[in-house]
């Protein structure tokens, strides 16, 4: 008989992962930049079974849109113990067509820092990916001794 704890992750459908997705406010855009991968937090909004963000001109724009990207968002359900994380891979394109844009600028979407952020990118994806899972008990943490 085996004494390993039983895998109790559970791989979620993609209603389930839209739902996660739609209940977070920041995320992690990876792209591939000169060859190397590039992690960007960024704040997002759900739009139609797509993820909207805005950005100012620089490597997010130059080197994510018309390009594949992965976006992943996770939790941490405190009274469940329970953790998760959303994965979506495929196109991040460029808003630029006037009435998407147009549509775009209603959603609720602020971005967080103070400068302009005029483009607007939005995710359409071609796999949506997730999985929740309980927490490990961890030992608690004890104090750095100086000396």
């Amino acid at each position: 008989m085996s004494t390993e704890p039983e895998n109790l992750m559970v791989e979620l459908d993609e209603s389930a992962c839209w739902g996660l997705l739609r209940s977070a406010e920041v995320g992690r855009l990876a792209i591939v930049v000169d060859r190397r991968p590039e992690i960007f937090p960024i704040n997002f909004v759900v739009d139609h079974a797509t993820v909207v963000f805005r950005t100012a001109g620089g490597t997010k724009l130059d080197w994510g849109a018309g390009r594949d990207v992965a976006f992943e968002v996770d939790g941490y359900e405190p009274d469940g113990g329970v953790a998760w994380s959303v994965v979506v891979k495929g196109l991040a394109r460029e808003v630029k067509g006037m009435y998407e844009a147009l549509d775009a600028l209603e959603l609720p979407l602020f971005p967080w820092h103070t400068s302009a952020k005029p483009h607007i990118i939005r995710i359409e994806p071609d796999q949506v990916t997730g999985r929740r899972f309980p927490v490990a008990d961890r030992p608690a943490r004890h104090p750095v001794r100086e000396g």
